[in-house]
Parts: C-alpha cells; structure tokens; sequence
C-alpha cells in the first residue's frame, strides 16, 4: 500500500502551513525532502503531537545544516546546541519588572533570531513541551510579503541601504553584565562584548532568491546610509509595515507541537499573555550564511570596524 504524502494545510494568506502525517523523529529522505520544500515555501512550519528526545530533537535541526550556538544563552549539560525556552510565575516582558530582578521571557518583542551575527541562523525549530492552558501564541510576519507591498520606488530606495545589527541592549536586557560566551569552537569568532555586525536592509534569500525586508525591533539598531533622525524614522516606518496583520500568521501552540521558521525571511514575537502560567520547551537553531544583498554589484562593508 502506497504511503500516503502529508497534510497540508495554510494558516494564512502569505505564511504558514500546518502539516499533519509526519512522524519528525524517524523522516525517511524522501519525506524530509518534503519538509525542506515546504519549509521554503510557507516559511512557517507547524506540526502537532510530535514525540522527540532531546537527541532527535538535535539530529533534525542538523538535517537541515550544521547548528548554531547562541551568544548568551547555555544550553544544558552537554548539549550547547539547545536553547532553552521557559517562562513561569517570576517571568516578565517589562523592563522595568525585569531590570528589578523578573526573568525576562525569551521572544517578547519582534525580532528575527539572533540577526546582530555577522552569519545569522537559517532557521530556527522550537519544541514546546509544556503550554499555558491560554495564550502564549506566537506571530510571525513574513519579510517577503512585507517587500511586495511596498512601492517600487522604496523597494529601490532600501535596496541600496545597510543596517547595523547589535545584540548590545536586548542582551544587557535579558542576561545583566553577561558577555558573550565564547564560541570559537563553534565556529563563530567575534571581538566584541556582545554580537554586532551590518547587513543588507533588503536581502535576496540564498535558496528561493525572493528579496525580503531584513531589518527588526530587536536587534535592528540605525541605517548607515542616513542621519540619526531619518534612519529612526524610516526604521520606525519599517517596523510597523511588517506587522501589518496580513503578513502575519499566529501559530496558537498545543503540548509536544514543534514549530519551525525560517529566519532568512520572517521574524516572530511570542505573546506573553499567559503571566502565571508555565511555558517551556528546547529550540534548534540552525546556522545560517551572510545576508546577499539584492544589488550584487555593490559591496558592503559586512564586519563593523573592529567587529
């Protein structure tokens, strides 16, 4: 008997897909070709019910490139590649709660993962284990989308830009005094106290070639190109256009759901509307490769002076 191919079914106009019919701990090659397919074409994957030990968890992320290690965060014992997500009773999304010794929750604000490396992740794949009994959603707003609608004359306009990213104030938000750890045995070199580093405001994805916006609140910090006040204000204007509610999608999540985006051309905020309540799972995140800019025959001045 024939084995029957996933379910498909979309979750908005211009990102996201729920898939039921695949077990993501034992996918032969021909149904993770499936996955990586429509990985790429709804840049929002969500599957329920999944059973995955931390090791299965980890031998899937790889499936899709090698793994990236996070700048702050230690994942537990043996296992770097892990990020943790947890969120209870002592967690926060208000700085002012957290500077006075709340946790902050991890996702609060929009960003696409950890976008101030100078190779941001591919992707990211969180499994969440233990969900509040309401809220918790995640949005993700898709860069492609967000492009498309805007004017020609912009588009061309942005195309030319760069931006600086900076884990700096996010990081010293969440982790304190914390410096970045060392991840040279990852394979990620930097000489800076926290991730920094200048990318395309428009980037061309290395595996679709669509252009999407690449810029985002929580790590986005000023335009090269432009004065202080109109690269705040562009910036500004940026940051509302995506998330325009029909870019988006909102993942409502179920115990043992996996999700997984792709960071190339989406960024996300987890809601936190669930204060009291417990959140937690791992997420996997995979390495990524510097952001192409669309006008390939400009250079860019990819590493900050001293980056």
């Amino acid at each position: 008997m024939p084995e029957q191919a996933p379910k498909v079914r979309k979750l908005s106009g211009h990102i996201g897909a729920e898939i039921s019919g695949l077990d993501l701990a034992r996918l032969d090659e021909r149904e993770f070709k499936r996955l990586h397919d429509l990985f790429l074409e709804h840049q929002v994957l969500v599957l329920r019910d999944q059973m995955l030990t931390r090791d299965q968890h980890i031998a899937l992320g790889k499936r899709f490139g090698e793994l990236h290690v996070h700048p702050m965060a230690k994942g537990p014992e043996g296992y770097p590649e892990i990020f943790p997500i947890e969120a209870g009773a002592n967690s926060s999304n208000d700085p002012k709660a957290i500077r006075a010794g709340k946790k902050a929750v991890n996702g609060g604000h929009w960003h696409s993962d950890v976008s101030c490396d100078p190779e941001p992740p591919l992707g990211s794949i969180l499994y969440l284990r233990e969900v509040p009994e309401f809220g918790g959603d995640t949005l993700f707003s898709s860069g492609y989308a967000a492009y498309d609608a805007l004017s020609p004359a912009m588009q061309n306009f942005l195309e030319e830009l760069t931006a600086v990213h900076s884990g700096e104030a996010t990081y010293r938000l969440h982790y304190g005094d914390q410096r970045a750890q060392d991840r040279s045995r990852f394979g990620i070199k930097s000489e800076t106290p926290y991730p920094e580093a200048l990318h395309p405001v428009v980037r061309r994805h290395p595996e679709t070639g669509r252009k999407s916006l690449f810029v985002n609140r929580g790590f986005t910090r000023e335009i090269v190109e432009l004065g202080h006040a109109e690269s705040q204000a562009l910036l500004e204007f940026l940051y509302r256009h995506q998330e325009t509610p029909e870019f988006q999608v909102r993942v409502q999540w179920t115990a043992n759901t996996v999700t997984l985006w792709d960071n190339r051309c989406t960024q996300h905020r987890a809601v936190f509307d669930y204060a009291g309540q417990v959140r937690r799972g791992e997420r996997v995140t995979v390495k990524g490769d510097r952001p192409e800019p669309v006008l390939r025959h400009e250079s860019l001045p990819w590493a900050l002076a001293g980056a």
